[in-house]
This record gives structure tokens, C-alpha cells and sequence, in this order.
């Protein structure tokens, strides 16, 4: 009697070890964000975790290199694992009209990193390593596991550290190719919105320190909302090269680094000229001197091999003249603010001299605001001296040449 009663014994089916395990399964089947696609990426991400704080501990050399190739088998194997989903799971549910924003946008940015592999296969290779991390990491974040969260960010974080310092030693190499002028402006684009990449989405996820780092990156928060205009683009784009000079060093060499400061003068010279606000303009003209203050104390100053020798003196001359000037800066703010300018102004103009009439529009710009500065006088166009009529003198330092009225 009592097996009977025994067998007669009901159980709640939401309970039950069986019940669970089925669940989990059928869930896993289901071709869907949770199915069995994000079971394997689980697996394979626990994986290339123990194995890279294995390779991260490790103090044996022999015993490292066998770790470390053991950590570079298991993230391969864990990126494939997140390139299946992409392919056979989000692909799928966007196909049939049953992908969420998520899926959606996730399968756009796979196609935009896919359309690389035609003209550039590094490229590709290390931006769709960053697509696929970006995307894991994102789904890391969305199950709300901490321990999981804190476990996953230094793998995250080495790998992220490798990839950008790669992209920007690419970018630099290629700088270095013979480009057209457009590809060149690609090539710098490229650059800049690699560095604003690393410094919105990798930066905050470290611990930083140094009070300069902080201090520029707070500045480049200041652009991280609302509408930008040209100037407030090229100044945060300034911004962005002060702030690789910290990070960046050896994967932005300093020649490609001088060639972005060279590039965003010349952009914010030609805004000067070009624009007919006049609000819009001294606001580029401040920005055309900051950027050449920190061109010379952050990039020249610790510039090591020169060209030509002539061009090590001239900024040894320069140099000269700034600590000479920092010195009356006692003396009174708004004399020693004036003099700056008329410095700056004064090598910029030495500088660009040199390519005749190429720069003749902002050259004449620097004439003008001399004058208003009281370095240079201005005279009439023309005068006569004895039985000739001079015209259209040529604006030299005090005075026009020729122009004795």
C-alpha cells in the first residue's frame, strides 16, 4: 500500500531538476540572442579569461610562451564563436523582420567592417576583432553579472590597448604611402576618430591618474555634447593630439603627430580667410595661436632628429624668444598677452613667406592684425617720390617698402 501511495505522488513540474534542465536546453536551441549561439560564446569567453590571467601570472619565460599560446588559441576560437552569432543567429532574425534595434544595428556595423576587406586586409582584420569585442562586451554588460563584468574587463581592456595601438601605427604607415589628396584626408580622419574612439570608450574604463591627462580629457568633454562648428571641431581635434602625446607615443610616431598639428593649422588658416563671420574668425585666430603654442611646447620641444640642422637653430632661436618674453610676464598680463601674439604671428609669417604668394591671404590677415597691434604701421597705397608715383607698397616690418609720402 505504501509503493502505491508513493507512486501516486504528485510533483510540481516547475520545481523539478528535469523540468530546469529542459528548459535550459530548449532555451539554448532557440535562434535567438539567448540560444545556444551565446551558451557556446559563454563557454568559449570563460575559456580565454583562465587562460590569459594564466598567461598574465605566469613568472616561469617557458612556461609564459605555452600560456600565451594557449591564451592566443582560445581568443580565436572565442572571436569565431561571436562571428557565428553574427552569421547564423542575428543574420537570421533581421532576414525574417524578427531582429530587435539591437540586432539591427549590430548587423550594419558587420556589414560597414566587412566592406574593408576589399581595399585594406589589416584594417579589416583588427577593426572586425574590435566590432566583435565591442559587441560581446556589450552583451557581457546586459546580463548584470558583476563578478562576470570585473573578470572580463582586463582581457577586454589588453585586447582593446593592442587593437587601437595597431590601427594607429597602420594609419601612420600609410600616411607615409603615396596618397592622393584625398586619400590623405581619409587618412587623417581615420586618425582622429580613432583617437576620440579609444578616448570615449576604452579611457573611462581605466584608472587614470596624471592631473594633465585629466585635465585635457576634461576639455574633451566639453565637445562630447550639443552642436560643433568648424572652429570647435579643430579645436577638439587639437585636443585629441595633446592627449596621444600622453597615450600614444610610440603607435603615433612624432612625425605623423606633426604632420596632424601641420594639418590642423593649415585647416584653421583657411577657416580664418575663408569665413565672412567675424565672431567666427577671431575665434580661429585664438584657436590658430593656442595650436601653435602647443605645437611647439608639446611636439618641437621634444623633437630629437631634424630634417636639416638650419631648422633645429630656428626653433632654438624661437625657443629663445619665449623664455625671454615668459620673463616680463610680470610685469603686467595684457603687454606680455600682445607681445605673444605678435611672436607667434611673427614665425608663422617667417615660415610661410618662404611659398611666394601661396599663403598670400593670410599673410595679409597677420599684416593687418600687426597693426592693430601696433607692431606694424600701415601707409597709403601709393605716393609720390620726386617724378615717380609708387603703387601698391608692400607691407614690410614698421613701414610699407618704397612709401616716403
Amino acid at each position: 500500500m505504501e509503493a502505491r501511495e508513493k507512486s501516486l505522488r504528485i510533483y510540481d513540474t516547475k520545481r523539478t531538476f528535469f523540468s530546469k534542465l529542459s528548459s535550459t536546453f530548449t532555451k539554448m536551441l532557440t535562434p535567438t540572442k539567448t540560444g545556444i549561439n551565446n551558451f557556446l560564446i559563454s563557454i568559449k569567453r570563460n575559456s580565454v579569461i583562465k587562460h590569459y590571467n594564466l598567461s598574465v601570472n605566469a613568472k616561469d619565460d617557458e612556461k609564459k610562451d605555452a600560456l600565451n599560446k594557449k591564451f592566443e588559441e582560445s581568443y580565436s576560437l572565442y572571436l569565431e564563436s561571436i562571428d557565428g552569432l553574427v552569421i547564423d543567429t542575428i543574420y537570421k532574425r533581421v532576414k525574417t523582420d524578427a531582429a530587435s534595434d539591437f540586432e539591427k544595428d549590430a548587423l550594419s556595423k558587420y556589414y560597414n567592417v566587412i566592406h574593408l576587406k576589399e581595399n585594406d586586409e589589416l584594417e579589416y582584420k583588427l577593426r572586425k576583432q574590435k566590432y566583435l569585442l565591442e559587441l560581446d562586451y556589450n552583451n557581457v554588460k546586459e546580463l548584470n553579472k558583476q563578478k562576470l563584468l570585473e573578470a572580463y574587463n582586463n582581457l577586454y581592456l589588453y585586447e582593446m590597448e593592442q587593437i587601437f595601438k595597431r590601427l594607429l601605427k597602420h594609419y601612420s604607415m600609410k600616411l607615409s604611402e603615396r596618397l592622393t589628396p584625398m586619400q590623405k584626408e581619409e587618412m587623417y580622419d581615420k586618425i582622429f576618430d580613432t583617437l576620440e574612439d579609444y578616448i570615449t570608450n576604452i579611457l573611462p574604463l581605466k584608472e587614470v591618474t596624471d592631473p594633465e591627462l585629466i585635465k585635457q580629457c576634461s576639455l574633451f568633454e566639453t565637445y562630447e555634447v550639443g552642436k560643433l562648428d568648424q572652429v570647435d571641431m579643430l579645436d577638439k581635434r587639437m585636443i585629441l593630439l595633446g592627449i596621444s602625446r600622453k597615450l600614444f607615443v610610440h603607435s603615433l610616431p612624432l612625425i605623423v603627430a606633426e604632420k596632424c598639428y601641420i594639418k590642423l593649422m593649415r585647416d584653421t588658416r583657411n577657416l580664418i580667410v575663408d569665413t565672412k563671420v567675424p565672431r567666427k574668425r577671431e575665434n580661429a585666430y585664438q584657436l590658430l595661436l593656442r595650436m601653435f603654442e602647443q605645437y611647439n611646447n608639446k611636439l618641437l620641444a621634444v623633437k630629437i632628429y631634424w630634417d636639416r640642422p638650419e631648422q633645429k637653430n630656428e626653433y632654438i632661436r624661437f625657443s629663445e624668444k619665449c623664455k625671454a618674453l615668459e620673463a616680463t610676464r610680470e610685469n603686467g598680463l595684457k603687454n606680455y598677452e600682445i607681445n605673444k601674439q605678435i611672436l607667434y604671428i611673427r614665425e608663422d609669417m617667417r615660415k610661410l613667406e618662404k611659398y611666394n604668394d601661396k599663403y598670400y591671404r593670410i599673410l595679409q590677415f597677420y599684416r593687418n592684425r600687426l597693426v592693430n597691434l601696433g607692431d606694424m604701421r600701415a601707409v597709403k597705397n601709393s605716393c609720390t617720390t620726386g617724378n615717380y608715383k609708387a603703387k601698391k607698397g608692400i607691407i614690410r616690418k614698421g613701414i610699407i617698402d618704397g612709401a616716403a609720402c
